[in-house]
């Protein structure tokens, strides 16, 4: 079939944003407002269950800083710690250190060309976004998206589905006419659940979850010079050798054939 639209998810998904940006950035954060919280690379892998930034900060303090949870100004602390995270991501971002993933640009250009619709579906905020795209894509790279939707416009984050119900009102297309592009299981639970058929691309991360539902579970999009891995595809999905993409680059072609 031919799919009418194309919805990313933005961290790990777009880019490898977590390990190298979000992680140090929250650190940055907690030393600038005098917080002795430091979250590792293992530890913020368990971090990453919970989805959405405030969320994370409240799951950290309830298991391993409940003192912290007694403190009078705790809630207003989150908001402040978040919006510092933010800031100093942002500046890591604008400093051109976290490219996009492979495949992402050229699959993006293809989708463009071929006026399948593409859309952002994301738990991040819409400052993150807009810098993301801007610093790999260009300036006008946030209008190459006909919907937007990140951080707090709907009140329950992934693996609930209401982000790609918002977008998929927005974007006036049938659930089953739309396909989405995960790195996480509950970025999959949530495209599952609003009825969106969904291609995993995993990271350091994630390739140990669980991807039961998805139509195939990648390495990445891969490129002519660096071809993909085919980790796994659904029941009835194809998957014998020459319904591989061709030299290991995910297309809208391929992605049809799904």
């Amino acid at each position: 079939m031919r799919w009418k639209a194309l919805l990313f998810d933005v961290d790990g998904t777009l880019a490898d944003t977590e390990r190298d940006g979000h992680r140090p950035a929250f650190n940055q954060a907690f030393k600038e407002m005098g917080l002795n919280w430091e979250w590792d690379v293992a530890l913020y892998g368990e971090l990453l269950q919970v989805t959405g930034g405030k969320e994370r900060m409240h799951f950290y303090a309830r298991h391993y800083q409940p003192e912290t949870l007694h403190k009078p100004d705790f809630e207003a602390l989150v908001v402040q710690l978040h919006e510092a995270k933010t800031r100093l991501y942002r500046q890591r971002l604008q400093q051109g250190g976290i490219p996009l993933r492979p495949g992402i640009e050229r699959l993006l250009q293809e989708a463009r060309a071929q006026g399948v619709l593409l859309a952002i579906a994301t738990t991040t905020t819409m400052e993150n976004v807009t810098t993301l795209l801007e610093q790999t894509l260009g300036p006008s790279a946030l209008n190459w998206f006909q919907v937007v939707a990140a951080g707090d416009i709907v009140p329950a984050k992934k693996p609930a589905p209401d982000i790609y119900l918002w977008a998929l009102e927005r974007l006036g297309v049938a659930a089953q006419d739309c396909l989405a592009v995960e790195d996480s299981e509950n970025g999959l639970r949530a495209a599952l659940a609003a009825g969106v058929s969904t291609v995993v691309t995993v990271n350091d991360y994630t390739r140990t979850q669980d991807f039961t539902g998805a139509l195939a579970v990648l390495s990445d999009l891969g490129e002519p010079q660096a071809p993909c891995q085919i980790l796994s595809t659904k029941e009835g999905a194809p998957h014998k050798p020459g319904a591989f993409p061709s030299q290991g680059v995910v297309d809208l072609a391929w992605l049809e054939r799904l």
